[in-house]
């Protein structure tokens, strides 16, 4: 047996064997990994640099002149009403079907768990094109809300499902035998249970919010980002633009406090022994017809009517827009631009995962949370980051695939890093160490064992970042090198000049590649569960 003699958190060269025998080797120095995600964590920190420059660089006055102007308070207040009242609507609808499927007599229960979770294969601009192609009249915040809603509710509904797969119902058993009742049950005792879930599930909602370009462009809806868009084709850059990329910066930083606050300091955790309560689902009697009604109304709404429209469109347009030559082009970008993303985010975030889970302290949480930081920021933002610092620091690489992966890396490093971090942690540094025992040099103990376990977790991760990828606008359409054409900038460039059947087939090709990876999340929520 061996025993690992350094202090937690501190450089340690192996461990050593009960008896005093050879001393155990890590694969990697310590202190290489640590350079390395430090460069990462600076890296990172470039769209928050760049934000900050440009505030200082345009001087106090100017400034405050720009950012305390009437369009500013034209474009906080409707984003603010949009996030006030699009957030609940998603919480409600995805607490609520999240405990409808999860534990009620609901009938089809599990073909809803999937129909719910669906919604999140189509891009929200995608879900905009066809509703202003079955409502050409669609404009305004109440638009806006109505195609947020019914594109982003399942980042709710899915943590909030796996929360009460997670959750013992032998608390809800116990506050029905004092005497409360089923709905004094769900808002006294299951609700709080899911406050993580909600507040998190609320905060990605938000960020989506401010992030979203074209699903409001296309209904012509002034938010943050679709002033900037505008500020950047016509100044390239200009100071109006940065002043507010740094009012959007701001709001960011403002939501992941508030999520953070609202955490609060409870504990969640089951404790003892015991396998937990098989769940007694809540017989909904007379209320079976309404629930499934409302159930499907939210599907069609949210699932039917895009598919059915990116068809319609797909069949009035005949064979000539499946042209090769027209959309095959698109489609081998954007699985190249995915593919290669993927790796490569799926890389970088290893130093980090590696830190955090075997030599975890706070230098590693800080490295991590600056990831995180970055990413909650819009893809504009770091679209204009990387513009502004290629075109003055290193000219030579702007608008070159390089540049746009680097991007794509800052925006999705966490959806690799929370994979990868999950999946070393399954896989016991005492593996490695048993490895080496027995005379296999600490590189290959590690390939060999720990990178087949945690291989899974990566792949988990590399496809979420490649259906992020798929589906990404802004950053693309800033920086993409000139002649590249990605099924999201074709579809928005012929949806724009009103050619909806010309954009059907990206549209369709999108949602094909989106769907698997979209179950694929919705599988790994239920494995976390542990259903």
């Amino acid at each position: 047996m061996t025993t690992d003699l350094s202090a937690p958190g501190t450089p340690s060269t192996g461990a050593t064997t009960a008896g005093g025998g050879k001393r155990l080797r890590p694969p990697f120095g310590v202190s290489t990994v640590s350079l390395l995600a430090v460069l990462i964590a600076l890296f990172s920190l470039v769209p928050l640099g760049y934000v900050a420059y440009m505030t200082v660089a345009t001087g106090w006055d100017t400034a405050v002149e720009l950012i305390f102007r009437p369009r500013v308070g034209e474009l906080l207040l409707n984003t603010v009403m949009l996030t006030v009242i699009t957030v609940p609507l998603c919480l409600v609808l995805g607490a609520g079907g999240a405990w409808l499927v999860e534990r009620t007599t609901l009938r089809g229960h599990r073909w809803w768990a999937v129909a719910l979770a669906a919604p999140l294969a189509i891009p929200a601009f995608v879900n905009s094109y066809s509703w202003v192609s079955a409502v050409p009249s669609l404009a305004g915040i109440w638009s806006g809300v109505l195609i947020a809603t019914l594109s982003y509710f399942p980042l709710v509904y899915i943590p909030a499902a796996a929360a009460l797969g997670r959750l013992d119902p032998a608390i809800e058993q116990s506050a029905a035998s004092l005497g409360l009742g089923p709905w004094a049950v769900f808002f006294r005792v299951v609700l709080p249970q899911l406050r993580i879930a909600l507040t998190g599930g609320a905060l990605l909602v938000s960020l989506h919010l401010l992030a979203e370009y074209g699903a409001f462009a296309m209904i012509r809806f002034d938010t943050f980002t679709t002033a900037i868009m505008v500020q950047f084709q016509s100044t390239f850059n200009g100071t109006a633009g940065n002043m507010l990329a740094s009012v959007l910066v701001f709001l960011c930083l403002i939501l992941l406090l508030a999520e953070v606050k609202s955490r609060g300091t409870a504990r969640y955790a089951r404790i003892g022994s015991g396998a937990p309560a098989k769940a007694t689902r809540l017989p909904l009697r007379h209320y079976q017809l309404p629930a499934q009604l409302g159930l499907a109304a939210v599907t069609v709404l949210a699932f039917g009517v895009p598919v059915w429209f990116v068809l319609k469109w797909l069949i009035a347009g005949g064979t000539e827009v499946w042209a090769a030559d027209e959309f095959m082009p698109a489609l081998l970008q954007t699985l190249m631009y995915g593919a290669v993303g993927a790796a490569v985010t799926t890389v970088v975030a290893f130093p980090m995962a590696y830190l955090a889970v075997r030599r975890p302290s706070g230098f590693s949480k800080l490295l991590e949370l600056s990831n995180y930081v970055t990413s909650s920021l819009p893809g504009i933002v770091v679209g204009l980051a990387f513009v502004t610092v290629s075109i003055r620091a290193v000219p030579g690489i702007y608008q070159t695939a390089g540049v746009l992966i680097a991007a794509y890396v800052l925006l999705f490093l966490p959806r690799a890093l929370v994979n990868l971090r999950s999946g070393l942690a399954q896989a016991p540094k005492e593996l490695d160490e048993a490895a080496q025992s027995l005379g296999k040099a600490p590189l290959t103990s590690f390939v060999r064992v720990t990178l087949r376990l945690t291989a899974p977790a990566a792949a988990g991760g590399a496809a979420l970042v490649f259906l992020a990828i798929v589906n990404e606008l802004t950053a693309t359409l800033l920086l993409s090198p000139n002649g590249t054409r990605t099924l999201a900038t074709e579809f928005w460039s012929k949806s724009s000049e009103i050619d909806y059947t010309g954009a059907a087939p990206y549209a369709l090709l999108m949602i094909l590649l989106s769907a698997p990876m979209t179950y694929l999340l919705f599988q790994q929520s239920k494995k976390v569960a542990g259903q």
